[in-house]
């Protein structure tokens, strides 16, 4: 691709590196930035900076926050004895868009993948024990994608959790509404029949 302006090839060499966006996308918004008012690509370069420089993670849940303790953490009107163990960030904003949890997150920073070099002093567990070690948290919820690395994990912090008087449970996983059988793997499938609940 030829470039006009060094200036404008490393903003789009820049802005290319971000998911999902090419070297055509980025000349696109290059170009569009251009024509803004100057302020505008102030205001945005301003707002990366402070995300980078001021973002915090919480002391309680490891969740993206303003602060040392985020919100959720800090609501008092939240169920504080359940306790729904993620992935990551994304999942925790996934199950609060659907407004059927009201209790506590615990951001795990990852799975237990040993092929990767992932073992599980690299994930946030051992302050999930030190949560349930208080005694306030009746149950833990697994919400993790349906991977055998998944399973490893909540095996693992299962086993770590054997001592204690809580519950351990996991989200239902199954045949999505609206989907066909016949394109459906044999997985899923599997897991649903198992997973059965009674019609009515």
């Amino acid at each position: 691709m030829n470039y006009p302006s060094k200036l404008i090839e490393d903003a789009v060499v820049e802005i290319s590196k971000l998911p999902s966006i090419g070297k055509k996308t980025a000349m696109r918004l290059v170009l569009h930035l251009l024509k803004q008012d100057p302020d505008v690509s102030i205001a945005l370069a301003e707002s990366l900076v402070n995300l980078r420089t001021k973002i915090r993670y919480c002391t309680e849940c490891h969740h993206i926050s303003d602060r040392a303790i985020c919100s959720i953490c800090e609501d008092d009107k939240r169920n504080q004895h359940t306790i729904c163990v993620v992935e990551d960030t994304p999942d925790v904003i996934a199950i609060e868009n659907t407004l059927q949890y009201n209790g506590l997150y615990h951001v795990l920073g990852g799975l237990i993948a040993p092929l990767d070099g992932i073992s599980p002093s690299d994930l946030n567990i051992q302050t999930l024990i030190k949560r349930v070690s208080q005694g306030n948290v009746k149950e833990i919820i697994f919400a993790l994608s349906a991977t055998m690395e998944s399973d490893t994990t909540a095996f693992y912090i299962t086993k770590k959790l054997q001592d204690f008087d809580v519950k351990i449970s996991t989200i239902a996983r199954g045949i999505p509404v609206g989907s066909e059988l016949e394109y459906t793997d044999e997985i899923t499938l599997g897991r649903s029949i198992l997973a059965r609940v009674k019609y009515q």
